[in-house]
């Protein structure tokens, strides 16, 4: 809509130069079809009926456009059909249903459907809804779907037409618009939330942002607040889904910080990357629990946080001492060390200490794979990074010891001279000084290095193990 015309006497010229301007334009965001209508709201010109004051203009009116333009809803009833299984009924031993409101195309009774991802099949019985059963249901109706098998659904399963399903995936080239002041850093981990389905999605690179005034494709490392960028993600899990361009319901996503659960980002879901099918995961016969059933313990990782000079490698050394000495299994991966070979290429910018603790996240994940009890000693002092950490082991594997030690009492012993060099501006993004640290709100262990020694605080840890079964 090409408004105030009146303001440029209704001239063609200004007009056809916009309707061109924007043609090329918009061929860069990949919009096909556009309908110009030039008007002026305040004066009523083309808003119901033609203007005398455009006789040039021979196309239809803003009313007239919008009462017959084709809306969303027609041209999905045409695409293949989609239902994201948002609540399984079952009320009694006769009835199992399959709630949710179709996204995509129709289904009849007797259609084949495919349930993704599992990719099971089977046939749809009855169209179940409040008013009674349907001979079809559409794009838009909620509905209940009843099966002719009893096969496995749950919720964030996705119907599908079998002979048109939707891609199963977990790793995709994605735009992503950022609405958070934190701003979005590669090795993060978040919650996507993709139709009814949850899952854990970590963005692992940022190909470019593009700038919205001019389209162009700029380098970036982070998305700062209203950025938008072109990445790669990684779920901890393979889902179903179509091209956002194909299917917006099944395409888009929402971000949701882990911690404090509000909404930080929304995406679309471009295309699978060609890796994310090529690579699949190896049955091996000798799993974690053979392996740490053979070493007589329970496989975890000991998680010590805390400011630098908190006193977290001295502790971690005399634990793993101590449990060396009993007979178990262990590996200490401390921060310098690691920072001396695997991570060596990077910094201490917010961005590389997310990176930093990604890798040694994945690493510990394999060695408690391999029945191992893992000891980290890192700063680590984003919240995020540590729950991500979490994550990817099992319940009941990380044990976050929290070596607590106030700032002033951490600077006092300066080992290493740090804490100076960060004081005269010497040594940028030091953690405590000009870099946040987020302390753990619940620990599975909590250190007091003010009033009791390393040894007293690696004592506690080693109790706290065999008071719960690791050793």
């Amino acid at each position: 809509a090409i408004n105030k015309m009146d303001l440029v006497d209704y001239s063609e010229k200004t007009y056809n130069q916009i309707v061109e301007d924007y043609t090329t334009f918009s061929k860069q965001l990949g919009i096909e079809n556009i309908t110009f209508i030039p008007m002026s709201a305040f004066k009523g010109d083309n808003i119901t009926d033609p203007s005398p004051k455009m006789p040039w203009y021979r196309g239809t009116t803003l009313m007239g456009y919008l009462e017959t333009v084709e809306i969303d809803d027609e041209r999905m009833k045409s695409t293949p059909f989609r239902l994201p299984v948002q609540w399984v009924n079952r009320p009694n031993l006769d009835f199992r249903g399959f709630s949710g409101q179709i996204s995509g195309g129709a289904v009849k009774p007797g259609d084949r459907i495919r349930v993704l991802p599992s990719g099971k099949e089977s046939t749809v019985a009855r169209i179940v809804t409040l008013d009674g059963d349907l001979e079809e249901g559409v794009a838009g109706q909620s509905v209940t779907i009843t099966l002719e098998d009893e096969i496995d659904i749950s919720r964030g399963d996705l119907l599908v037409e079998a002979s048109e399903p939707a891609e199963v995936a977990k790793q995709f080239e994605t735009t992503i618009i950022w609405m958070h002041e934190e701003p979005l850093l590669p090795g993060r981990t978040y919650l996507m939330k993709v139709g009814t389905k949850t899952v854990s999605a970590t963005l692992t690179d940022i190909k470019y942002q593009v700038n919205v005034n001019t389209m162009e494709h700029m380098a970036a490392k982070k998305l700062e607040l209203n950025g938008i960028g072109v990445c790669t993600i990684s779920l901890d899990q393979a889902i179903a889904f179509d091209a956002y361009s194909n299917n917006q319901d099944t395409g888009g996503y929402i971000l949701i910080d882990r911690l404090s659960n509000n909404t930080v980002g929304a995406g679309l879901l471009n295309f699978a990357l060609r890796r994310s099918q090529n690579i699949v995961m190896q049955h091996v016969d000798v799993d974690k629990e053979a392996r740490s059933t053979i070493k007589q313990q329970k496989p975890c990782i000991l998680w010590l946080t805390g400011l630098s000079g908190a006193g977290k490698s001295t502790i971690a050394n005399l634990v793993e001492k101590k449990l060396y000495s009993m007979g178990h299994h262990t590996y200490l991966l401390d921060g310098d060390n690691i920072r001396h070979g695997l991570n060596k290429d990077l910094g201490f910018t917010d961005g590389d200490r997310v990176e930093n603790i990604r890798r040694i996240s994945e690493i510990a994940r394999l060695m408690v794979d391999a029945g191992l009890i893992v000891i980290s000693a890192f700063i680590s002092p984003f919240r995020s990074e540590r729950d991500m950490a979490r994550s990817m082991v099992e319940d009941g594997e990380f044990i976050e010891v929290h070596v607590n030690t106030p700032l002033n009492v951490a600077e006092d012993r300066d080992v290493k001279g740090l804490y100076k060099k960060a004081r005269k501006g010497e040594l940028k993004n030091f953690t405590g000084i000009d870099s946040p640290y987020e302390a753990p709100e619940n620990p599975e262990c909590r250190l007091d290095t003010t009033n009791v020694t390393p040894e007293e605080c690696a004592d506690k840890v080693i109790e706290y193990m065999q008071e719960r079964g690791y050793i």
